[in-house]
Protein backbone atom coordinates (compact mmCIF):
# COMPACT_ATOMS: atom_id res chain seq x y z
CA UNK A 1 0.00 0.00 0.00
CA UNK A 2 1.69 3.35 -1.14
CA UNK A 3 1.42 6.65 0.91
CA UNK A 4 1.93 10.00 0.65
CA UNK A 5 2.11 13.58 2.04
CA UNK A 6 -0.54 16.21 1.63
CA UNK A 7 0.79 19.47 0.59
CA UNK A 8 2.36 21.01 3.91
CA UNK A 9 2.70 25.00 4.34
CA UNK A 10 5.22 25.55 7.44
CA UNK A 11 4.01 27.12 9.85
CA UNK A 12 4.90 31.43 9.48
CA UNK A 13 5.74 31.62 13.02
CA UNK A 14 5.60 29.73 16.43
CA UNK A 15 2.26 28.42 16.84
CA UNK A 16 0.04 30.06 14.83
CA UNK A 17 -2.72 29.51 16.87
CA UNK A 18 -0.44 31.27 19.82
CA UNK A 19 -1.16 35.34 19.98
CA UNK A 20 2.49 35.50 18.75
CA UNK A 21 4.20 35.49 22.30
CA UNK A 22 8.10 33.02 22.05
CA UNK A 23 7.95 31.16 25.26
CA UNK A 24 11.56 30.81 24.28
CA UNK A 25 12.76 33.99 23.24
CA UNK A 26 15.09 34.30 25.87
CA UNK A 27 16.76 31.08 25.59
CA UNK A 28 16.82 30.79 21.84
CA UNK A 29 20.73 30.93 19.93
CA UNK A 30 22.09 30.73 16.66
CA UNK A 31 22.30 26.77 15.73
CA UNK A 32 19.53 25.72 17.70
CA UNK A 33 17.43 23.09 15.99
CA UNK A 34 14.45 24.81 14.62
CA UNK A 35 12.27 22.28 15.94
CA UNK A 36 10.95 23.10 19.59
CA UNK A 37 9.10 19.82 20.15
CA UNK A 38 8.59 16.56 18.23
CA UNK A 39 6.08 13.90 18.55
CA UNK A 40 4.94 10.86 17.12
CA UNK A 41 1.77 8.91 17.66
CA UNK A 42 -1.55 8.37 16.34
CA UNK A 43 -4.37 11.28 15.36
CA UNK A 44 -7.69 10.17 16.32
CA UNK A 45 -11.19 11.85 15.29
CA UNK A 46 -12.81 12.86 18.95
CA UNK A 47 -16.20 12.76 19.37
CA UNK A 48 -17.68 14.19 22.54
CA UNK A 49 -20.68 14.23 24.43
CA UNK A 50 -21.26 16.28 27.34
CA UNK A 51 -23.92 17.68 29.36
CA UNK A 52 -24.85 13.86 30.47
CA UNK A 53 -26.30 13.35 33.91
CA UNK A 54 -24.79 10.15 34.51
CA UNK A 55 -23.27 7.25 32.16
CA UNK A 56 -25.64 5.45 29.95
CA UNK A 57 -27.52 2.45 30.63
CA UNK A 58 -27.78 -0.17 28.58
CA UNK A 59 -31.15 -0.77 26.40
CA UNK A 60 -31.57 2.74 27.28
CA UNK A 61 -31.23 5.92 24.44
CA UNK A 62 -29.57 8.78 26.20
CA UNK A 63 -29.80 12.76 25.08
CA UNK A 64 -26.24 15.01 25.45
CA UNK A 65 -27.10 18.71 26.36
CA UNK A 66 -23.76 19.42 24.23
CA UNK A 67 -20.87 18.04 21.40
CA UNK A 68 -18.13 18.72 20.06
CA UNK A 69 -15.66 17.22 17.33
CA UNK A 70 -12.23 17.76 17.04
CA UNK A 71 -8.73 16.02 16.50
CA UNK A 72 -7.80 13.86 19.08
CA UNK A 73 -4.91 11.53 20.13
CA UNK A 74 -1.19 12.72 19.58
CA UNK A 75 -3.28 16.16 18.65
CA UNK A 76 -3.87 17.04 21.94
CA UNK A 77 -0.34 17.15 22.98
CA UNK A 78 0.47 18.96 19.66
CA UNK A 79 -2.02 21.38 19.49
CA UNK A 80 -1.76 22.22 23.47
CA UNK A 81 2.12 22.65 22.50
CA UNK A 82 1.83 25.02 19.45
CA UNK A 83 -0.71 27.02 21.32
CA UNK A 84 1.84 28.28 23.81
CA UNK A 85 3.99 29.24 20.84
CA UNK A 86 6.59 26.22 20.58
CA UNK A 87 7.50 24.64 17.28
CA UNK A 88 5.67 21.64 16.78
CA UNK A 89 6.66 18.90 14.74
CA UNK A 90 4.52 15.64 14.19
CA UNK A 91 5.17 12.82 12.37
CA UNK A 92 1.42 10.64 12.24
CA UNK A 93 -0.46 8.90 9.87
CA UNK A 94 -3.56 10.52 8.60
CA UNK A 95 -6.59 8.51 6.73
CA UNK A 96 -7.67 10.05 3.00
CA UNK A 97 -11.19 9.97 4.25
CA UNK A 98 -13.10 12.92 5.26
CA UNK A 99 -12.12 12.63 9.08
CA UNK A 100 -8.03 12.41 8.15
CA UNK A 101 -8.69 15.66 5.73
CA UNK A 102 -10.29 17.65 8.76
CA UNK A 103 -7.56 16.73 11.41
CA UNK A 104 -5.06 17.73 9.05
CA UNK A 105 -5.67 20.98 8.06
CA UNK A 106 -7.68 21.50 11.65
CA UNK A 107 -3.69 20.96 13.03
CA UNK A 108 -1.37 22.13 9.79
CA UNK A 109 -3.41 25.30 8.70
CA UNK A 110 -5.40 25.99 12.10
CA UNK A 111 -2.49 25.22 14.55
CA UNK A 112 0.17 25.92 12.74
CA UNK A 113 2.34 22.42 13.26
CA UNK A 114 4.74 21.02 11.20
CA UNK A 115 3.18 18.05 9.27
CA UNK A 116 6.20 17.44 6.77
CA UNK A 117 6.78 14.53 8.69
CA UNK A 118 3.37 12.79 8.31
CA UNK A 119 1.93 10.89 5.66
CA UNK A 120 -1.73 10.16 4.46
CA UNK A 121 -2.53 6.75 4.17
CA UNK A 122 -4.57 6.00 1.03
CA UNK A 123 -7.53 3.53 1.58
CA UNK A 124 -6.91 3.27 5.53
CA UNK A 125 -9.71 4.84 7.73
CA UNK A 126 -9.31 7.69 10.47
CA UNK A 127 -9.32 6.00 14.10
CA UNK A 128 -12.37 7.40 15.87
CA UNK A 129 -12.90 8.14 19.80
CA UNK A 130 -16.16 8.83 21.27
CA UNK A 131 -16.05 10.79 24.55
CA UNK A 132 -18.95 10.78 26.78
CA UNK A 133 -18.46 13.32 29.67
CA UNK A 134 -20.41 12.86 32.97
CA UNK A 135 -19.59 13.89 36.43
CA UNK A 136 -16.64 15.43 36.03
CA UNK A 137 -15.18 11.72 34.16
CA UNK A 138 -15.45 10.73 30.69
CA UNK A 139 -15.76 7.34 29.56
CA UNK A 140 -14.93 6.48 25.79
CA UNK A 141 -15.22 3.87 23.08
CA UNK A 142 -12.32 3.87 20.11
CA UNK A 143 -12.40 2.23 16.69
CA UNK A 144 -9.21 1.96 14.48
CA UNK A 145 -6.54 -0.12 13.22
CA UNK A 146 -2.86 0.34 13.10
CA UNK A 147 -1.57 1.69 10.41
CA UNK A 148 0.51 0.30 7.73
CA UNK A 149 4.52 1.09 7.83
CA UNK A 150 5.79 3.99 5.51
CA UNK A 151 7.21 2.43 2.48
CA UNK A 152 10.28 4.28 4.10
CA UNK A 153 10.79 5.50 7.73
CA UNK A 154 9.51 9.38 7.59
CA UNK A 155 9.51 9.95 4.50
CA UNK A 156 13.12 9.78 3.78
CA UNK A 157 13.45 13.41 5.83
CA UNK A 158 16.00 12.10 8.38
CA UNK A 159 17.42 8.79 9.36
CA UNK A 160 15.08 5.81 10.04
CA UNK A 161 13.98 5.20 13.65
CA UNK A 162 15.70 8.62 15.04
CA UNK A 163 13.48 11.56 15.69
CA UNK A 164 14.56 14.76 14.01
CA UNK A 165 16.75 17.45 15.88
CA UNK A 166 14.37 19.30 18.20
CA UNK A 167 14.98 20.34 21.78
CA UNK A 168 12.50 18.12 23.02
CA UNK A 169 10.77 15.16 22.50
CA UNK A 170 7.42 13.48 24.17
CA UNK A 171 7.12 10.02 24.21
CA UNK A 172 3.75 7.89 25.36
CA UNK A 173 5.64 4.96 26.99
CA UNK A 174 3.65 1.87 26.33
CA UNK A 175 4.36 -0.87 29.14
CA UNK A 176 6.81 -3.90 28.00
CA UNK A 177 7.48 -2.41 24.93
CA UNK A 178 10.91 -0.46 23.81
CA UNK A 179 10.53 2.66 21.94
CA UNK A 180 13.96 2.32 19.96
CA UNK A 181 13.91 6.16 18.92
CA UNK A 182 14.29 7.25 22.14
CA UNK A 183 17.92 6.37 22.46
CA UNK A 184 18.51 8.36 19.29
CA UNK A 185 16.93 11.46 19.91
CA UNK A 186 18.77 11.53 23.32
CA UNK A 187 21.92 11.43 21.97
CA UNK A 188 21.20 13.99 19.57
CA UNK A 189 20.37 16.33 22.61
CA UNK A 190 16.85 16.25 22.61
CA UNK A 191 15.19 16.61 26.08
CA UNK A 192 12.63 13.42 26.54
CA UNK A 193 9.29 13.92 28.25
CA UNK A 194 7.61 10.77 29.36
CA UNK A 195 4.11 9.81 30.42
CA UNK A 196 2.51 6.30 30.49
CA UNK A 197 -0.28 4.68 29.94
CA UNK A 198 -2.62 2.14 32.09
CA UNK A 199 -1.30 -1.42 32.35
CA UNK A 200 -3.79 -3.77 31.17
CA UNK A 201 -1.72 -6.51 32.10
CA UNK A 202 -2.38 -5.70 35.71
CA UNK A 203 1.87 -6.69 36.09
CA UNK A 204 3.15 -3.00 36.67
CA UNK A 205 6.60 -4.23 36.42
CA UNK A 206 9.26 -1.40 36.48
CA UNK A 207 11.07 -2.93 34.43
CA UNK A 208 8.63 -2.00 31.42
CA UNK A 209 9.88 1.31 32.02
CA UNK A 210 12.98 0.38 30.03
CA UNK A 211 12.65 3.96 28.44
CA UNK A 212 12.98 6.21 31.43
CA UNK A 213 16.71 6.09 31.00
CA UNK A 214 16.48 8.53 27.69
CA UNK A 215 14.24 10.59 29.75
CA UNK A 216 14.90 14.06 31.62
CA UNK A 217 11.48 13.99 33.06
CA UNK A 218 8.49 11.50 33.50
CA UNK A 219 5.00 12.56 34.52
CA UNK A 220 2.62 9.93 35.31
CA UNK A 221 -0.69 10.18 37.67
CA UNK A 222 -0.91 9.27 40.77
CA UNK A 223 -2.14 5.90 40.24
CA UNK A 224 0.41 4.98 37.71
CA UNK A 225 3.05 6.04 40.08
CA UNK A 226 2.34 4.23 43.07
CA UNK A 227 1.67 1.27 41.33
CA UNK A 228 4.69 1.40 39.64
CA UNK A 229 6.93 2.53 42.99
CA UNK A 230 4.43 0.21 44.96
CA UNK A 231 4.37 3.12 47.43
CA UNK A 232 1.05 4.42 49.02
CA UNK A 233 1.10 8.12 48.13
CA UNK A 234 2.11 10.14 44.99
CA UNK A 235 4.80 11.91 46.65
CA UNK A 236 6.42 9.07 47.90
CA UNK A 237 6.17 7.60 44.54
CA UNK A 238 8.05 10.74 43.31
CA UNK A 239 10.86 10.59 45.65
CA UNK A 240 11.21 6.96 44.37
CA UNK A 241 10.93 7.74 40.32
CA UNK A 242 13.11 10.52 41.21
CA UNK A 243 15.72 7.56 41.67
CA UNK A 244 15.47 6.62 38.00
CA UNK A 245 14.81 10.19 36.24
CA UNK A 246 16.18 13.26 36.76
CA UNK A 247 12.81 14.88 37.48
CA UNK A 248 9.40 13.24 38.71
CA UNK A 249 6.37 14.97 38.22
CA UNK A 250 3.12 13.39 39.34
CA UNK A 251 -0.17 14.56 38.81
CA UNK A 252 -2.91 14.12 41.40
CA UNK A 253 -6.24 15.55 40.28
CA UNK A 254 -7.91 17.35 42.49
CA UNK A 255 -5.10 17.78 45.17
CA UNK A 256 -3.16 19.55 42.24
CA UNK A 257 0.84 17.93 41.06
CA UNK A 258 3.97 17.44 43.11
CA UNK A 259 8.10 16.91 41.81
CA UNK A 260 11.19 15.59 42.53
CA UNK A 261 14.50 16.89 40.70
CA UNK A 262 16.15 13.55 42.05
CA UNK A 263 19.37 15.70 40.44
CA UNK A 264 19.24 18.67 43.10
CA UNK A 265 17.28 16.85 45.61
CA UNK A 266 14.14 20.21 45.02
CA UNK A 267 10.93 19.27 45.71
CA UNK A 268 7.65 21.09 44.46
CA UNK A 269 3.62 20.89 45.01
CA UNK A 270 1.09 23.17 44.05
CA UNK A 271 -2.88 22.80 44.65
CA UNK A 272 -5.16 22.05 41.58
CA UNK A 273 -7.20 25.54 40.63
CA UNK A 274 -10.94 24.81 41.51
CA UNK A 275 -13.64 25.68 38.16
CA UNK A 276 -16.14 24.33 36.64
CA UNK A 277 -14.97 21.01 34.86
CA UNK A 278 -17.27 21.15 31.36
CA UNK A 279 -15.01 18.26 29.96
CA UNK A 280 -11.49 16.53 31.48
CA UNK A 281 -10.60 15.27 27.74
CA UNK A 282 -6.87 15.89 26.66
CA UNK A 283 -6.25 17.79 30.38
CA UNK A 284 -3.39 15.54 30.98
CA UNK A 285 -2.20 16.17 27.48
CA UNK A 286 -2.29 20.20 27.85
CA UNK A 287 -0.42 19.75 31.85
CA UNK A 288 2.63 17.93 29.91
CA UNK A 289 2.30 20.89 27.38
CA UNK A 290 2.65 23.04 29.75
CA UNK A 291 5.32 21.71 32.02
CA UNK A 292 7.34 21.22 28.38
CA UNK A 293 7.18 25.21 28.05
CA UNK A 294 7.96 25.87 31.10
CA UNK A 295 11.00 23.37 31.62
CA UNK A 296 12.25 24.74 27.87
CA UNK A 297 11.80 28.49 29.49
CA UNK A 298 14.35 27.91 31.73
CA UNK A 299 11.67 28.42 34.47
CA UNK A 300 11.59 27.63 38.51
CA UNK A 301 10.43 24.31 39.18
CA UNK A 302 7.51 25.70 41.26
CA UNK A 303 6.59 27.76 38.27
CA UNK A 304 6.42 24.99 35.68
CA UNK A 305 3.82 23.08 38.23
CA UNK A 306 2.00 26.25 38.42
CA UNK A 307 1.50 26.94 35.23
CA UNK A 308 1.47 23.67 33.93
CA UNK A 309 -1.72 22.78 36.23
CA UNK A 310 -3.16 26.16 35.27
CA UNK A 311 -3.00 25.72 31.53
CA UNK A 312 -4.94 22.26 32.15
CA UNK A 313 -7.52 23.89 34.26
CA UNK A 314 -7.87 26.26 31.84
CA UNK A 315 -8.68 23.41 29.27
CA UNK A 316 -10.94 21.05 31.00
CA UNK A 317 -13.88 24.54 31.07
CA UNK A 318 -13.65 23.99 27.00
CA UNK A 319 -15.40 20.78 24.73
CA UNK A 320 -12.77 18.13 23.52
CA UNK A 321 -9.40 17.63 23.80
CA UNK A 322 -7.13 19.23 21.22
CA UNK A 323 -9.33 22.71 20.80
CA UNK A 324 -9.78 22.92 24.63
CA UNK A 325 -5.76 23.54 25.07
CA UNK A 326 -5.78 27.75 25.91
CA UNK A 327 -3.59 29.66 24.41
CA UNK A 328 -1.88 32.99 25.91
CA UNK A 329 -4.63 35.60 25.98
CA UNK A 330 -6.84 32.77 27.71
CA UNK A 331 -4.01 32.23 30.28
CA UNK A 332 -4.11 36.54 30.50
CA UNK A 333 -7.17 37.08 30.69
CA UNK A 334 -7.39 33.87 33.74
CA UNK A 335 -4.29 36.40 36.02
CA UNK A 336 -5.76 39.81 35.13
CA UNK A 337 -9.15 38.46 36.64
CA UNK A 338 -7.54 37.07 39.40
CA UNK A 339 -5.36 40.29 40.20
CA UNK A 340 -8.42 42.60 39.58
CA UNK A 341 -10.06 40.12 42.06
CA UNK A 342 -8.36 41.61 45.38
CA UNK A 343 -10.44 40.57 47.81
CA UNK A 344 -12.20 37.28 46.69
CA UNK A 345 -8.89 35.72 44.65
CA UNK A 346 -6.55 33.65 48.18
CA UNK A 347 -3.71 35.65 48.20
CA UNK A 348 -1.85 32.19 48.29
CA UNK A 349 -3.13 31.81 44.58
CA UNK A 350 -2.26 35.59 43.58
CA UNK A 351 1.65 34.63 45.19
CA UNK A 352 2.06 31.03 43.46
CA UNK A 353 0.95 33.44 39.41
CA UNK A 354 3.20 36.27 40.36
CA UNK A 355 5.60 34.83 37.53
CA UNK A 356 2.93 35.38 35.00
CA UNK A 357 3.62 39.66 35.21
CA UNK A 358 7.30 38.46 33.57
CA UNK A 359 5.93 36.24 30.51
CA UNK A 360 2.85 37.49 29.73
CA UNK A 361 1.98 39.01 26.04
CA UNK A 362 1.72 43.40 26.27
CA UNK A 363 -0.66 42.99 23.11
CA UNK A 364 -3.80 40.18 22.97
CA UNK A 365 -3.67 37.88 19.62
CA UNK A 366 -5.59 39.23 16.59
CA UNK A 367 -8.40 36.04 16.15
CA UNK A 368 -9.91 33.75 18.37
CA UNK A 369 -8.29 30.16 18.56
CA UNK A 370 -10.54 27.16 17.30
CA UNK A 371 -12.81 25.50 19.38
CA UNK A 372 -14.67 22.03 19.32
CA UNK A 373 -17.88 22.26 17.17
CA UNK A 374 -20.81 19.42 16.60
CA UNK A 375 -19.34 18.88 13.27
CA UNK A 376 -16.61 18.37 11.18
CA UNK A 377 -16.81 21.17 9.35
CA UNK A 378 -19.41 23.40 7.62
CA UNK A 379 -19.57 24.00 3.59
CA UNK A 380 -18.32 27.99 2.79
CA UNK A 381 -20.62 29.95 0.99
CA UNK A 382 -19.45 30.44 -2.82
Amino acid sequence: MNSGRRDVRPPAGPGTGSPGLDPLAAVRADGDPHTDVYLTGTVFLDIIFTGLDSAPVRGTESWARGMGSSPGGVANMATALARLGLRTSLAAAFGDDMYGEYCWEALAQGEGIDLALSRTVPGWHSPVTVSMAYEGERTMVSHGHEAPPPESAFNGRHAPGCAPPSRACVASLVPGRREGWLGCAAERGSRIFADVGWDDSGRWDPADLAGLEHCEAFLPNAEEAMRYTRTSNPRAAARKLAERVPLAVVTMGAEGACAVDGRTGESAEVPAIAVDALDPTGAGDVFVAGFVTGTLADWPLADRLAFAGLSAALSVQEFGGSLSAPGWAEIAAWWQQIRACEAGAPAALRRQYAFLDEVLPTAGRLSPLARAVPTIGFRRPA
